[in-house]
């Protein structure tokens, strides 16, 4: 389904959720226009039938498009829940980190050499010089400092990743959710937002050592070399981003977590132009509740505390605000409740009849 006409229905749909007031009126309202305005219920029975559906194929249509989206929530649940997990295991290793640097390393006791004018031929061989004071360590660390030897390899990021064989195993994993798994970085996505994981080498363990440069069509990740820098991901993105609401962290040894925020709401394909792209009809398109706006979530939470007061036989919404008014003026000067115990069932109130 296209976003944009998602949009559209989401409008319409909230409509209809609001005026019904419940979920289950709601599941109603579309179940009776199936029932009305289509042969959703109509059974073929005859092969000449030209209308309806084989025997138990609505219901397992129904039941097919409820686990599709069963399954969307469930891993949109796995996905904040390692969130969250990350976040905790990142703050434990930030402070870990933070209290061993307060530690000040203790200098190793010097062992004092006894030198003597004997000459290298008349010297013991073995592991030991003379008077067994000259150990083997420290005759390795000369042997490291000859010209010949060869200089320490810096350390390179932890290998390529492997790239899965298609959408269905991105969206098994929740670093690559909505996105794909790329040589040297995997991302992410939802409807506003999108996440790239870029491995660094183990080495790699401050903010000083990385080099982020972002602006609103392009992007650069590098970590800070004895030799300079190493680029890891560099190119024009493929749509518009926002500066101000995008930002980065480095998770030390392990990875630098760039956070990028959309211009507009809508699905990309790739990150970086000349990348392959994924294909979005294979991704789950639908918004989590992250990112409905406040006043849609007000009317949802609205909607979703009158439908379990009325399971319970408690006032609604719209009857409590109702009450509210009426108490006010119950005892009131001249009213013909005074002194009376407020009784709300006195009262019939339709859910039309208040304005939130």
């Amino acid at each position: 389904m296209d976003p944009g006409a998602a949009e559209l229905y989401d409008q319409a749909l909230l409509g209809i959720l609001q005026h019904a007031g419940n979920v289950q009126d709601f599941l109603r309202v579309l179940f009776g226009f199936l029932y009305r305005k289509t042969d959703f219920y109509r059974l073929l029975r005859h092969p000449s039938d030209r209308m309806g559906f084989p025997p138990g194929a609505a219901q397992a249509l129904v039941l097919q498009v409820f686990k599709t989206f069963d399954e969307m929530a469930r891993q949109d649940d796995e996905k904040r829940r390692k969130e969250l997990e990350e976040k905790v295991r990142k703050k434990e290793e930030k402070e870990a980190t933070a209290a061993a640097a307060e530690l000040e390393p203790v200098p190793a006791p010097v062992q004092e050499v006894e030198i003597d004018s004997t000459t290298d031929s008349d010297r013991p061989r073995g592991p030991l010089g003379p008077q067994g004071t000259v150990q083997e360590a420290a005759r390795s660390s000369e042997e490291a400092e000859l010209p010949g030897a060869p200089a320490a390899v810096p350390e390179a990021p932890r290998g390529p990743l492997v790239l899965p064989g298609g959408q269905e195993q991105f969206q098994r994993n929740p670093d690559s959710y909505n996105g794909a798994v790329r040589e040297n970085y995997t991302w992410s996505q939802d409807y506003t937002d999108l996440e790239l994981k870029v491995p660094v080498p183990q080495h790699v363990v401050k903010g000083r050592q990385v080099s982020v440069a972002l602006s609103s069509s392009f992007i650069r990740v590098a970590v800070l070399e004895a030799g300079g820098e190493h680029v890891l991901v560099e190119g024009k993105l493929t749509h518009k981003i926002n500066t101000e609401s995008s930002l980065w962290s480095l998770e030390p040894g392990k990875c630098i977590l760039v956070s990028l925020s959309k211009v507009g709401e809508y699905w990309w394909s790739a990150i970086l132009e000349g990348e392959e792209h994924i294909d979005i009809n294979q991704i789950n398109k639908e918004r989590s509740m992250a990112t409905v706006g406040e006043e849609e979530h007000a009317v949802l939470d609205r909607l979703t505390f009158d439908y379990r007061q009325k399971l319970q036989g408690k006032p609604q919404s719209h009857e409590l605000k109702v009450h509210e008014m009426l108490k006010k003026g119950w005892d009131a000067e001249g009213s013909p409740f005074r002194g009376q115990r407020f009784d709300p069932a006195m009262f019939n109130i339709s859910p039309g009849a208040v304005q939130f």
